[in-house]
């Protein structure tokens, strides 16, 4: 199945410094249909005013990526870590037992990001945070994993770890060419195209539009436009 969420539906909330875009249930947004997608929780799509971004505050027993579309974010959290995560880079935290951390944009310019939360496999654990690079030119016609708990990725791909049997995986795409993933029996594939039109599978979608995908055998994704991709692949 292929189910096309336009990015005009999703749930929408402008806190003025915060103009955020849910693609699940959130905060003040609910919709039944859209709680989840196997153990991917959240994938919130944000703009951050300049020189503003979200005061320290808690978690505990999630995963949470943190993919920089433009600008950068800078992290502070409990455990003393810190760091300036910027465009096309990757940031993860687990909040294991729970942890508290700021997330500020100390640019002169908006920074926008996806920030995704997977479920992770077993509650527990002490938290950690972790930070890389991630070249757009290494990723250029192939999906390259930024984040996974699927055994051999973070050994094998040099991806982040995360504690989830899930795998956050990312491509850029030239107009005119396209990728390709395969996705496993049993498993849910999220797609979001950050930039640029494409067509999956041979269904249209817009840029940050939605893209749910299950048992669909081979993830098909031709670029219209020059195109940028995240994918997340979970139980």
């Amino acid at each position: 199945m292929i189910d096309i969420r336009k990015f005009e539906t999703l749930g929408h909330a402008d806190h003025g410094w915060l103009d955020a875009r849910h693609h699940f249930s959130f905060a003040n947004y609910h919709d039944e249909n859209r709680m989840g997608w196997g153990s991917l929780r959240v994938w919130n799509d944000d703009a951050i005013a300049a020189q503003s971004g979200f005061p320290p505050h808690p978690h505990r027993d999630m995963e949470i990526i943190t993919y920089v579309r433009s600008g950068a974010i800078t992290h502070r959290d409990s455990m003393g870590n810190s760091g300036r995560t910027a465009a096309g880079d990757v940031q993860v935290m687990s909040a294991g037992t729970g942890v508290t951390h700021s997330e500020f944009n100390l640019e002169d310019e908006e920074t926008t990001l996806f920030q995704i939360w997977i479920m992770p496999d077993r509650d527990g654990g002490n938290p950690g945070w972790g930070a890389r690079q991630f070249p757009k030119a290494d990723r250029s016609g192939r999906f390259v994993t930024l984040a996974s708990g699927i055994e051999g990725d973070v050994e094998g791909f040099g991806a982040l770890p995360i504690r989830a049997n899930a795998r956050v995986a990312a491509a850029t795409v030239n107009a005119g060419e396209s990728v390709s993933y395969d996705l496993e029996d049993g498993r849910h594939a999220y797609l979001v195209a950050a930039k640029g039109r494409i067509r999956v599978n041979g269904q249209d979608a817009d840029p940050r539009d939605g893209i749910a995908l299950r048992d669909v055998g081979t993830i098909l994704v031709e670029a219209v436009d020059d195109a940028e991709l995240v994918l997340v692949d979970s139980l």
